[in-house]
């Protein structure tokens, strides 16, 4: 439903008012549709499911008398953060029944994504894995208050919390989320460095070179979802994530080519089987080592790596 719940909420949102002018509903949601979009990515994960969303928010702003409203966007954010929980529940039972692991969907994002280091850190795989171990509150608080700025009283009506328990949440989040995410800033310079030299490894079989730059306990996470082969559980180790990606790599059928490229603001590759891409792989850097590599091989998780998305705060 990713192309298609877009296509609807295009559509829907761009219907005029007589004269040719925009309403001022459709005005203001336009106006503010990638921020929607980007505080239902983080919340879900999923871009397919947050296109969902933001039609579900479209269809229940448009109905809302205007002249009531002090603070559209606050509305439009609080409309969306409530969408983004009932979907969580939805999603919730879906990954239950998931073949492997389930990674986030990637996203091409713009290169000013990349310029936003805080927007960057948000939405790289490594931050939206750590996100999945909070609760859909504490996730709804995080995301709000630390990446939107949102205050607290805006927070409390988009969850239905008082105040006083959307701070305690948020305290109870952000150590959570402290004591799980890269344990330092890691530039884009640093992360590409460390693709250039994982990649060179990986296509010239070099075992040493990757272990070099590798962690002792890098974890490997695949995500075929059932529909492409990938491992199923993740593979822990230095040698036997290097070993399983070297051996993979010399049985590919015909030219395999992995390709930098830029993934939710961050450095990232492309592996591309006879000219099509096949698998985007994602990693988290920690002191200058790969610590974790995410690759995403479910075809339906990679339907929008075709055009880039533009995220905003």
């Amino acid at each position: 439903m990713n192309s298609e719940g877009s296509d609807r909420t295009r559509v829907t949102a761009g219907r005029h008012a007589g004269g040719g002018r925009v309403d001022p509903a459709t005005e203001a949601f336009v106006a503010h549709r990638n921020l929607l979009f980007t505080v239902a990515y983080e919340m879900l994960g999923s871009a397919a499911d947050a296109e969902d969303v933001l039609q579900e928010t479209w269809l229940r702003w448009a109905g809302v008398d205007l002249g009531t409203v002090r603070d559209r966007r606050a509305y439009l954010v609080r409309i969306t953060t409530r969408q983004s929980l009932s979907r969580l529940r939805t999603l919730g039972r879906r990954k239950e029944s998931y073949v492997g692991s389930w990674l986030p969907e990637p996203l091409l994002t713009t290169p000013d994504v990349a310029e936003d280091v805080e927007l960057a850190d948000s939405v790289s795989m490594a931050m939206l894995l750590v996100l999945e171990t909070l609760t859909p509150t504490e996730r709804a608080v995080f995301v709000l208050r630390e990446v939107f700025d949102l205050g607290y009283d805006e927070i409390a009506g988009a969850v239905d919390k008082t105040p006083a328990t959307v701070r305690q949440i948020a305290h109870r989040a952000r150590a959570h989320v402290a004591a799980r995410r890269p344990r330092g800033v890691v530039s884009p310079t640093e992360t590409r460095e460390a693709l250039d030299a994982f990649r060179r490894a990986v296509e010239t079989g070099d075992l040493q070179s990757l272990l070099d730059i590798l962690a002792p306990d890098v974890v490997l996470v695949g995500d075929g979802g059932g529909v492409k082969q990938a491992i199923l559980r993740p593979v822990v180790g230095a040698d036997k994530v290097a070993r399983l990606m070297i051996g993979g790599m010399s049985r590919v059928p015909g030219p395999a080519r992995l390709r930098p490229t830029e993934v939710n603001g961050r450095p990232a590759l492309f592996l591309q089987l006879d000219g099509e891409l096949d698998t985007v792989v994602a990693v988290r850097i920690d002191d200058g080592l790969i610590t974790g590599l995410y690759a995403v091989r479910n075809p339906e998780k990679l339907s929008r790596m075709d055009r880039r998305t533009t995220l905003r705060r």
